[in-house]
């Protein structure tokens, strides 16, 4: 009978044990809120971007703060943000290359930013193709923020917020460069631009200007075959006729696949938000929206690996121009770049 009850006692205490192990585990656990990327009406199917990476609140949240946050360069003076400006379509205003570490430039113009989630490569000449390794060219790029992935992570365990936020939005005590770049791109693919003029009048919402109209007609006439609606590009690398330039001597998506059928060929640029995006061109070289339609009415360069599409120029005068201009402004979406969601927290 004795042996009986000590064998209870052990089981109970044992059981015991367990329970408030568990307990414990329950306590130190964070549950996370689910956020789910709408697709806007007409939208393709979103890219294969967060099958390992589910999007939540806290992971947002956490992304946010790190895409603003001047620790991960190496004098604190550059995040994410000082080159991708939430009031410049997240681009870098007025800049046809970007300030960098040391008093640096970056070697291509800045592109805006949104609707990342549709993307399946990055970068002017597509050398990334998976939008949660991408902060890791500029993060340790000589020229850009040139830190290294082991002192970003030191300087955030050393932050008693980011050891919090981390632990919310992974479960975890642990904080390791995964885990912050997959914050990153959680943020980043968030950044969806769908409620332009334009949006708006596909949906019945509201109606094109004649002007507008006669520019919308044009566009899909001389300019669809590239910028594919709805995301004003069709992710394709191009020869556009535009001559190397000569300090940079960028030979574009040929440097990642090493052919000479990919010389001076750039990914397509989305056009959404593009009266906000300027300077234009991998290198920024036409400072208005008019000087890259006269490149291809007249400036337009033939090489060996030119596009056809441009080969022979396209024709435009003055009056298609000014329509044109005029529909490329409805491609503007002012309640993105005002959303509080995307701003500095």
């Amino acid at each position: 009978m004795k042996k009986l009850i000590s064998i209870l006692t052990v089981l109970l205490f044992t059981c015991g044990i367990l329970i408030v192990d568990a307990c414990k585990k329950t306590d130190s656990a964070y549950a996370t809120t689910p956020l789910v990327i709408l697709v806007p009406e007409g939208f393709p199917a979103l890219a294969d971007t967060y099958k390992n990476n589910p999007i939540t609140r806290e992971g947002f949240e956490l992304g946010r703060k790190l895409f603003y946050d001047g620790r991960l360069s190496a004098d604190g003076n550059f995040p994410c943000a000082s080159c991708h400006q939430q009031f410049a379509g997240f681009a870098t205003l007025d800049h046809d290359l970007s300030h960098g570490f040391n008093n640096q430039f970056t070697t291509r113009n800045a592109p805006g930013l949104a609707n990342l989630a549709w993307y399946k490569e990055f970068h002017w000449d597509g050398g990334i193709n998976h939008l949660e390794v991408q902060p890791l060219a500029p993060i340790t790029a000589s020229n850009e923020m040139a830190e290294t992935v082991e002192n970003v992570i030191r300087k955030l365990k050393a932050d008693a917020a980011y050891k919090d936020m981390f632990k919310k939005a992974f479960n975890s005590n642990e904080i390791n460069s995964q885990q912050m770049l997959k914050a990153l791109s959680q943020f980043m693919g968030m950044m969806v631009s769908a409620n332009s003029k334009y949006d708006k009048v596909k949906k019945g919402q509201e109606t094109f200007t004649s002007a507008e109209q006669r520019g919308y007609q044009l566009f899909v006439q001389k300019c669809n075959s590239c910028h594919r609606e709805p995301l004003f590009t069709d992710q394709s690398y191009r020869n556009t006729g535009i001559a190397m330039n000569s300090v940079l001597k960028d030979v574009g998506r040929m440097g990642i696949t090493k052919k000479p059928e990919d010389s001076l060929k750039f990914k397509v640029p989305t056009l959404r938000n593009l009266f906000l995006t300027g300077p234009y061109g991998h290198d920024g070289r036409f400072f208005s929206v008019g000087a890259v339609l006269d490149h291809y009415r007249s400036g337009v360069i033939n090489g060996p690996t030119t596009d056809p599409l441009v080969r022979n120029r396209i024709r435009i005068d003055d009056f298609e121009k000014a329509d044109l201009t005029i529909f490329l402004r409805t491609l503007t979406d002012t309640s993105f770049v005002k959303d509080k969601r995307f701003s500095q927290p």
